[in-house]
């Protein structure tokens, strides 16, 4: 089912639940992988987002009629995705060892969140964890607050599935010359870690002091949010001295002072707050278009299919949705096609297997949901 792209002819077997290993698996059908999301028990598309562009099928694992399929399958792959704790694929019969006896060239990519090695490759947790002990929590938030997640972005999508795809396109290469694949092990928190590549050294520096200080960190006036008269916000991002230059102009606030002078900072801060107070959020937009000023409107989720920038880089692209990322060449993509309902019967008996073998690998997974709900269902008073 694999759509036209640079993956096009790549055949991708994803065990993986949740969020990050289909994230990382939609990023390869994406760019043309054909996608089969293996579902029964805790396996499959647990979030009908990361589906497109994926085929699924249904088998049980628990049984050897299931991981005679998944066998077949893997026979005519080019990787595997799981994101199972180390040594829980094994009693399915889909670690890495079975898995690459059959397929020497399979590229094979454990998900994880503490990878395959150390203290705590054994226990659960999720992006706000490895954010955490990789230093990336203890660096947002403001001064004085407890420390805020970006949502789940870093750890989970940043750090685990684009560093998974990454692994899984370098190792893929690797297979083509050499006939050989690789284990992947992508940890989040690993992930999570290359990320602060070039902020761990400034730490304690006076370029980053402190949480909620500092250059990025939300202590420089010329970088971060202000609120307008109409409640919303405007982010700044006027670094260097032209582009500040700008932003001061186009307030109307007459020559730029030096902006690198830390002591000037509560002075800035207060009259960039003051100015930006006096008119819309959007008026402020209008304002600053076209200009080198690095300031741009902050959209709640439900406003970015109006931006003017997205609707023309992607035209026709249903709101709500996103779209494939990186683009190949200036044509917009095409939307996907949506995860296929159930693909089971039509995948298994191209590998050859008789209505009967088809019902034995179906097994006890037959009427079951994969993976988890989500979002969760909540109770009590705070249900909307």
């Amino acid at each position: 089912m694999g759509r036209a792209g640079p993956l096009a002819g790549v055949r991708v077997i994803d065990l993986s639940r949740l969020a990050p290993g289909p994230y990382c698996t939609m990023l390869l059908a994406d760019m043309g992988a054909e996608v089969i999301a293996v579902g029964g028990g805790r396996t499959g598309v647990a979030i009908p987002e990361f589906g497109r562009g994926k085929r699924q099928i249904r088998l049980d694992l628990k049984s050897a009629a299931g991981r005679e399929a998944l066998h077949r399958l893997v026979e005519g792959a080019d990787v595997v995705v799981e994101g199972f704790r180390p040594g829980a694929a094994a009693r399915i019969g889909a670690d890495r060892e079975t898995l690459a006896a059959l397929n020497p060239r399979l590229v094979y990519c454990s998900l994880t969140g503490y990878g395959q090695t150390g203290p705590r490759a054994q226990e659960a947790g999720h992006d706000i964890n490895y954010l955490a002990l990789s230093g990336v929590l203890g660096a947002m938030g403001p001064s004085g607050e407890p420390p805020i997640p970006p949502l789940n972005l870093v750890a989970d999508f940043a750090g685990g599935s684009l560093m998974a795809a990454l692994g899984i396109l370098a190792a893929l290469l690797e297979a083509r010359a050499t006939g050989r694949g690789r284990h992947v092990d992508a940890a989040m928190i690993d992930g999570s870690l290359s990320l602060m590549a070039m902020h761990l050294p400034l730490w304690h520096s006076p370029w980053w002091p402190e949480r909620g200080e500092g250059l990025l960190g939300g202590g420089a006036p010329f970088y971060r949010s202000y609120a307008c008269a109409d409640g919303k916000f405007v982010a700044v991002g006027a670094i260097e001295p032209p582009f500040f230059a700008a932003l001061w102009g186009g307030l109307g606030l007459g020559t730029a002072p030096d902006h690198m002078d830390k002591d000037a900072w509560p002075a800035i801060e207060a009259a960039l707050a003051e100015a930006f107070a006096q008119r819309p959020r959007d008026d402020w937009t209008e304002v600053f278009a076209g200009t080198d000023a690095c300031v741009t409107p902050v959209l709640a989720p439900d406003e970015v299919w109006r931006e003017p920038h997205f609707a023309a880089r992607h035209p026709g692209w249903p709101a709500g949705t996103v779209p494939p990322a990186p683009r190949f060449g200036t044509a917009p993509p095409e939307p996907p096609e949506a995860l296929a309902a159930d693909c089971t019967e039509a995948v298994l008996a191209g590998l050859g297997l008789d209505p009967d073998e088809i019902r034995a690998a179906i097994g006890a997974t037959a009427g079951v949901r994969p993976g988890l709900d989500w979002p969760p269902a909540f109770s009590g008073g705070g249900a909307d």
